[in-house]
């Protein structure tokens, strides 16, 4: 979208909430803040009373290094909890336990694969834990706080300026929620604000040697947000140099009915958040034992899953890209896989069959693990059209009868005696019929006009009522057609 002359260059912090029973410094539960009554999860630590000491909760630690590792981050063997300033009522102790100078994990990266078959490296600045805000709701007459949200451990992963287009950070966000996902630290659920992304968004020209100013779009709560944001105000920047105007640093808000962002605020500088380092918490030491101990726990993440199909089951690169990009469609493809059904069928079938039924019912591939089709039940529908039993239109018939049913394939098949006509005697009596009904098609095929044969062979499918085995059919009625040419 930019200007030949025009680079665009961004920098994405991804704050993740952690999946603790338990928020951040406190023994306070975690509840699902949007479906809990407000202001149930609280205690006196996330409400900032005064004389409260927080506890640094470890699980919470050990989930942000784990996410550090799978990210190829450095984890020093110190970090440090520190104070940043910050006046607003949804953190009531009027500043927030972050970290600064010393964060839990650095200097990592991600390969993420381009649309253009090109690989690129994401690095990794840094990962920090802090604790989330409450959650502001503003009506009519004012603005109502629901601190249940107030303390949950929040995991912010920032990248550095390496992302160049929308593509790339849509990319890079699906792979790092993939793998928070597959960590089984964060649900992934955008819609409930569990993962929020903000872009900083600047551009480039080509005879530039330094960054220009930057903007920075808050708490995008969906993907396809990140990709529209950063497209527009990668176009707004180019104008705004162009026309002389310049960029004035800001934080921006998405408008998601105008596909428009909208300036919030004017943005403050690290100095204003005045960081210093928290004093009612210790300093954490991190020895190397615990963090080979935390290495050690790590699941097979989507990358490595995905060059594992491709090794060892010969999927291509983008097949084994979309089964592991949700944890529950991998899992699923590797439960069927232990029927002994073929990888490449079963694989076929998953992206094209059920997704495209998926799509027509409205549902997520996420949800593929409470459908009413069990792993092997799909499987042993793909074994049936594999062995001939049935023909892949009939297929899906069957698969559809499955989703709404949860019946077996083959009990399907069985009352609704769907199985594949292979039998030659009934294959060429439906031949003889179809070329008694059509006479004419009979002396022009026999005249040379052999495109004739398909529409010939559809019609024989239609006698068969659709179960006839089409291999068979064809060479059945190639050899009855040619029999005739005598």
């Amino acid at each position: 979208m930019a200007h030949s002359e025009w680079k665009t260059i961004v920098g994405l912090e991804i704050h993740a909430e952690l999946l603790t029973e338990t928020k951040m410094f406190s023994a306070c539960p975690v509840v699902d803040s949007v479906t809990a009554p407000p202001n149930t999860a609280v205690d006196p630590v996330s409400l900032g009373l005064p004389g409260t000491l927080p506890v640094i909760n470890k699980r919470a630690l050990e989930m942000a290094m784990q996410v550090g590792l799978a990210l190829n981050c450095e984890i020093p063997p110190v970090n440090q909890f520190a104070r940043k300033s910050y006046f607003y009522p949804d953190l009531p102790k009027g500043y927030q336990i972050s970290q600064y100078d010393r964060p839990l994990a650095v200097n990592g990266y991600v390969d993420i694969d381009l649309s253009d078959g090109s690989t690129q490296r994401i690095r990794i600045r840094r990962a920090h834990l802090e604790e989330d805000t409450g959650k502001s709701m503003h009506t009519g007459d004012g603005s109502l706080i629901d601190y249940n949200r107030a303390g949950v451990p929040l995991l912010e992963i920032v990248t550095e300026p390496d992302i160049h287009s929308a593509e790339a950070a849509e990319v890079y966000a699906r792979q790092l929620r993939a793998i928070l996902v597959y960590l089984g630290v964060n649900d992934g659920d955008m819609s409930k604000g569990v993962m929020r992304i903000e872009p900083n968004i600047s551009v480039m020209h080509k005879d530039d040697t330094g960054y220009r100013t930057r903007t920075e779009v808050k708490n995008l709560n969906s993907i396809r947000s990140l990709f529209r944001s950063i497209e527009y105000e990668t176009a707004r920047h180019i104008k705004a140099w162009e026309s002389g105007e310049g960029v004035r640093q800001a934080t921006m808000g998405w408008d998601e009915a105008k596909q428009r962002t909208v300036v919030q605020r004017y943005k403050e500088s690290a100095e204003e958040y005045r960081y210093f380092p928290e004093p009612d918490l210790p300093i954490v030491e991190v020895s190397r034992e615990w963090v080979a101990e935390i290495r050690a726990t790590l699941p097979e993440l989507p990358i490595a899953k995905a060059e594992r199909f491709m090794n060892e089951l010969g999927l291509s690169r983008y097949d084994a890209g979309v089964l592991v990009a949700e944890r529950a469609v991998a899992e699923y493809f590797e439960q069927g896989l232990t029927t002994g059904v073929n990888a490449k069928s079963l694989a076929n079938w998953m992206l094209g069959q059920l997704f495209s039924l998926f799509n027509a019912r409205n549902i997520t591939r996420e949800d593929i693990a409470t459908t009413k089709i069990s792993a092997t039940q799909f499987a042993g529908l793909v074994k049936l059209v594999d062995g001939g039993t049935i023909n892949k239109a009939t297929g899906v018939t069957v698969l559809e009868e499955m989703y709404d049913t949860g019946a077996d394939a083959q009990a399907i098949v069985d009352a609704k005696g769907l199985a594949q006509i292979s039998d030659t005697s009934a294959v060429e009596a439906a031949v003889e019929q179809m070329l008694a009904e059509n006479p004419a098609w009979l002396t022009e095929y026999l005249g040379g006009k052999d495109k004739l044969f398909g529409p010939m062979m559809g019609k024989v499918m239609g006698i068969l009522k659709g179960q006839g085995n089409p291999a068979v059919v064809k060479e059945v009625m190639a050899k009855m057609l040619n029999a005739r040419k005598v």
